[in-house]
């Protein structure tokens, strides 16, 4: 395993609120109100979204660097749709991507590309095994 990361999440008797710790940084993620929650921050699903869309953007903005392309700006759009049929279920997320800047259609074609090779993209896309134990 070359990397690990670490996130602690801490929840008390206030509904859904949930204190999230990450290294220095401090997050609230919450449930929207319409499941019990305050909608005091994202829910876990957004979450998950903001690492990819985060993920992706900085993986094209070190990839056009690197080629010296004139990028202006990257804006990552994703959405999450959930199909539940029976225990099985099906997740598609749609990442839409915007560029600003003088690029051409090869360039974009191959930023389209290199979209799908950031980290969390490959985590999400691979076989996870997930392990839980009381501590």
């Amino acid at each position: 395993m070359s990397e690990i990361t670490k996130v602690r999440a801490v929840i008390g008797t206030d509904r859904y609120k949930t204190v999230i710790q990450i290294d220095n940084h401090i997050l609230i993620g919450d449930e929207p109100t319409e499941s019990g929650g305050t909608d005091l921050g994202p829910d876990p699903y957004e979450f998950i979204l903001a690492g990819l869309a985060t993920c992706t953007a900085a993986t094209l903005r070190m990839y056009a660097d690197r080629k010296g392309w004139d990028l202006e700006q990257i804006t990552v759009e994703l959405s999450l749709q959930i199909d539940k049929k029976g225990a099985a279920q099906t997740t598609n997320i749609l990442q839409e991507l915007h560029f600003i800047g003088d690029l051409d259609e090869i360039q974009k074609a191959a930023l389209l590309n290199i979209a799908e090779k950031c980290p969390v993209h490959k985590m999400l896309t691979n076989p996870i095994a997930i392990t839980t134990k009381q501590i």
